[in-house]
C-alpha cells in the first residue's frame, strides 16, 4: 500500500528584523486539517532538509504508521554560504537580528496561519552543522518559545558552551544530539578544518552537568547528509512520537 504524500508549498514571508524577503517551504501532513493541532517543526537549512535530508517523504511514513503525532514543518532558506555564516554562527553579523526574526516574527505568523499548540513543547528548532548551533542558541534565548531542539552535528566554540553553562532553565528543553565519530577533521566556510567530535564531547558533558533532558549518540559517519539523512525517522520519532 503506497504512503499518502504530503503538500510541500512556498510561502513569501518579509522580515523587518533582517531587512529581506524570504521564501518558507512549508510541509504539511497528506491529511491535514484546520481541525486538529500540529507541532511545529522549523528547520535551518529548509532546503537542505527537504532535497538532501527528504524530511517531507520521512513524515509521511512516519505519520502513516501513526509513529509521531500530527507535525508541520518549517523549512527556513539560506541565499549562500556568506549570508547562513552571517545568519547561523554565534559570531555572526546578522546572527542576533535572526534569533529575533525566529522568536518575534516567524513563530507570530506560524501561529496565526495554522492550528499550533502554542507552547514551546509544541515547537522544535532543527538543523545540522552551523544550523544546529543557531538552534541551540534560539532555545537558550527563548526556552518559552521553543522546547524541543534537533542538533545533527552542531558546530560548537566557546561561546556556545558558554551560554549553555550559563542557561539557568535546563527543565525547559528537551533536546537531541548526535554527532559522528569520523568529524575530526571538517572543512568550514573560513577555509579551516575544525575537529568537531571534542566539542561536541564537552557539550554533551556539560548537558550532563546542567541536568539537560537529553538523547545522544554518536554514529559511525562525517559530517555530511548521507548520515543526517538516516538519523531523521529516529529524530523525529524521539520528537514527537
Amino acid at each position: 500500500m503506497s504512503v499518502p504524500q504530503g503538500s510541500i508549498k512556498e510561502v513569501t514571508f518579509y522580515s523587518k528584523a533582517l531587512g529581506e524577503e524570504l521564501t518558507l517551504l512549508v510541509y504539511l501532513p497528506a491529511v491535514f486539517s484546520p481541525l486538529y493541532k500540529y507541532s511545529l517543526i522549523l528547520a535551518q537549512d529548509g532546503k537542505d532538509y527537504f532535497q538532501f535530508g527528504r524530511i517531507g517523504r520521512a513524515a509521511d511514513e512516519l505519520l502513516h504508521n501513526r509513529e509521531i503525532e500530527n507535525v508541520i514543518i518549517i523549512g527556513i532558506p539560506y541565499k549562500d554560504v556568506k549570508d547562513r555564516r552571517s545568519k547561523y554562527h554565534p559570531q555572526g553579523e546578522k546572527h542576533e537580528s535572526y534569533l529575533r526574526f525566529l522568536a518575534h516574527e516567524l513563530v507570530p505568523f506560524l501561529d496565526k496561519e495554522f492550528p499550533t499548540y502554542q507552547i514551546g513543547m509544541g515547537r522544535a528548532l532543527m538543523g545540522d552543522s552551523l544550523g544546529a548551533t543557531v538552534s541551540l542558541l534560539a532555545s537558550l534565548k527563548y526556552p518559552h518559545t521553543f522546547g524541543k531542539i534537533i542538533l545533527q552535528s552542531p558546530y560548537v566554540n566557546e561561546t556556545v558552551l558558554e551560554l549553555v553553562e550559563n542557561f539557568t532553565t535546563p527543565h525547559l528543553l528537551q533536546l537531541y544530539h548526535v554527532v559522528g565519530t569520523n568529524e575530526i577533521e571538517v572543512p568550514t566556510t573560513d577555509g579551516k578544518k575544525k575537529n568537531f567530535i571534542e566539542p561536541n564531547r564537552r557539550l554533551q558533558e556539560l548537558f550532563k552537568k546542567k541536568g539537560f533532558t537529553c538523547f545522544y549518540e554518536e554514529f559511525e559517519g562525517e559530517h555530511t547528509w548521507k548520515y543526517w539523512q538516516k538519523d531523521l525517522p529516529r529524530a523525529l520519532k524521539q520528537n514527537f512520537r
